[in-house]
């Protein structure tokens, strides 16, 4: 499975958590196939591990913004994202930051997308 894809089930994964009382497991199992993916798992394990280190980390560079008022859909592109940045060295923020914008134009909308990449530019910037 390429990147993208393992992003994309991620991120449907992480939105089933978001909406229903799951574990990861069930969460990854709900949106994989057959076939099992190991960044999938990176992913939503290291999400769920990070969540409060993560939003703290993206309500620190919303501006005017609270987390509470983000959908949800772009709450979890935002936290996919932000554990790449801040977690695994093998993934270029910019690699993490273009493939958001482009995951948000597909689940969100062209303002999600572009509210995404100001918030992901800020913690790559600083962080």
């Amino acid at each position: 499975m390429k990147r993208r894809e393992a992003r994309e089930r991620a991120l449907q994964a992480l939105f089933q958590m978001e909406l229903n009382e799951m574990t990861t497991d069930q969460a990854i199992q709900n949106v994989m196939d057959e076939e099992q993916d190991d960044y999938v798992e990176t992913l939503v394990t290291g999400v769920a591990e990070h969540k409060s280190e993560l939003d703290q980390t993206i309500e620190t560079h919303l501006d005017n913004w609270q987390l509470s008022r983000l959908n949800k859909v772009d709450l979890s592109i935002l936290r996919v994202s932000a554990f790449e940045m801040l977690f695994l060295e093998d993934v270029p923020d910019r690699v993490s930051l273009n493939e958001s914008i482009e995951i948000a134009k597909i689940y969100s909308d062209e303002k999600a997308s572009k509210f995404i990449n100001g918030v992901l530019a800020n913690i790559a910037q600083n962080d």
